[in-house]
Formats: structure tokens, sequence, C-alpha cells
């Protein structure tokens, strides 16, 4: 098998897209290690994909094309016209949302949010969906790991995040996995723009048991939410229905203990002896 490389045949699309993204980031004058950082992928993953020897996940290029000031899907145009299923697709538009706004709300009663998410936490919940493959777990790990690049930015969205108390007792993968998780919530809130509050058992609050969703607040544009659910998350960008997700966030959100007294909670629980 010829190296993709150095293989003459130029209607290689990966090879294309790899030319065409090393030419661009020189052009802008960057390393590669640069880029990658920016984009939040490693530099090994991005020196693949400029060889054409890796299919680029969605959300490494659409951080390409913000990290080199590209028009949005300049650089879809080179990928192959078949090429694997993100197992996180549905959150794709989102993330361009996402990536928008100036303050996001996030209310989670089950899991911890992937914007706060470790690598390890991350891959333990993704590998629980029926019939994924390893690869597509790490794309969407890397897809998901990207997602928190918005915070490396110079002007970083303000995220308001509610979790509820069961997530800091609910095993997913090892003690070790659990610990480093709620170690880097903790790292989290104490950056000036991330704030974390935990909603105590003792709340005996109903009003989120439903779902966790998010909420995104945009300079020009009106907000948006994304609900998700097992088959296919949901973005619901009409006033009634984002208003409504507003309040039952406000709600939720009233029950919840100040960050302080929240990170003092995380804190015990990392103390704790684990029976489990």
């Amino acid at each position: 098998m010829s190296d993709p490389e150095h293989d003459p045949d130029a209607s290689n699309p990966l090879l294309e897209f790899g030319r065409e993204l090393r030419r661009l980031r020189l052009d802008k004058g960057l390393t590669l290690e640069q880029v990658a950082i920016q984009a939040g992928y490693s530099s090994s993953l991005a020196g693949m994909v400029e060889r054409g020897i890796r299919n680029p996940p969605d959300a490494l290029i659409r951080q390409c094309e913000v990290v080199l000031g590209l028009e949005p899907r300049h650089l879809f145009k080179l990928l192959p016209a078949e090429r694997r299923t993100s197992i996180l697709r549905s959150l794709l538009p989102w993330m361009e949302i996402e990536r928008r706004a100036r303050e996001l709300w996030t209310w989670e009663p089950t899991i911890v949010p992937g914007l706060l998410q470790t690598p390890k936490y991350a891959e333990t919940i993704l590998s629980g969906k029926p019939g994924v493959r390893p690869d597509q777990v790490e794309e969407a790990v890397q897809s998901r790991m990207a997602r928190q690049a918005l915070f490396r930015r110079d002007d970083p969205p303000t995220l308001w995040a509610v979790l509820d108390e069961g997530i800091l007792h609910r095993p997913v993968g090892s003690e070790d996995v659990i610990r480093e998780q709620l170690a880097h919530l903790l790292e989290m809130a104490h950056t000036p723009w991330v704030t974390i509050q935990i909603l105590p058992y003792s709340a005996m609050s109903t009003a989120g048991l439903l779902g966790g969703f998010m909420i995104a607040m945009t300079r020009g544009r009106p907000d948006a939410a994304y609900v998700d659910s097992p088959i296919l998350g949901r973005i619901w960008d009409q006033p009634p229905e984002v208003e409504a997700l507003r309040i039952r966030y406000q709600t939720v959100r009233s029950e919840a203990l100040p960050q302080s007294l929240s990170l003092e909670r995380i804190t015990k629980r990392l103390e704790q002896e684990w029976s489990w």
C-alpha cells in the first residue's frame, strides 16, 4: 500500500484536505502545534490529518476554520463523500451556536456536562452507547475535548452550570475516573468564567428531573437551547420554547447551593472513603 503522503494520485480527498489545511496554516504563519493547541486537539492527530492518513473529525475541521479565519464550511468541501458517522453528529450544529455564545446556562441531573468532562470520564460515558466502535469513541472524545477550546480563547463565554448532587455519587468507570473528574470541576470553578452549583438532595426539587439542557445567549442573535435525548439531540430556537427552558433553569438554580458551598460539597466528597 502506498503512503498517502507521497501518493501521486491527487484525487485522494483526504490528501487534498491535508494539503489545503497545511497551505492555509503556513499562509497564516502558524506552526502545526499552534493550530492544534488553539483547536483543542493533539499535534499528532493534526499532523496525521495534514498528511492525509487520518479522517478529520468534524469538530476539528470547524475549529480549524475558526483558528485560520476561514468562512464556515470552507474546508468541508474537500472532505470524502463517504465518511464515518460521528456518534455526536447531532451536536455539531449546536457547537456553532455554542462557539458564538457570550453566556451558557446548563443543567444536568445525571452526568457532568460535556464542557466540563475529563477525557477519561467522557470516554467512559461514550463507550456505554450500544453498538459503538472504539474508533467512534476516540473520535467523539476528541470532539468533546475540542468543544472545551472555547475556554482557552481570549474572550471565553461565561458558563453557569447547575449539577444534581447525585452526579457526585454516581459510579462512572473507576474511582480514579470520578476523583479526577471531581478535581477537574474544582479547577474549572476557580476560573473567572465558570460557576458551578450543586442542587442538593435536601432541596427535594423535581423541576429538572425530566432531563438536562443548555441555553446559549449570543450577541446579536436570538437565544437558543439544546436538549439531548437517547436518540437525537435537538436545538430549540423559538422564543416560547427557549423561555420555557429558561424558567425551568431558573427554578432549578434557585434551589441550588451557592458556588462556595457547592465546592465545599465536592471537596467533601473527594475526602470521603468510597465503598463502590
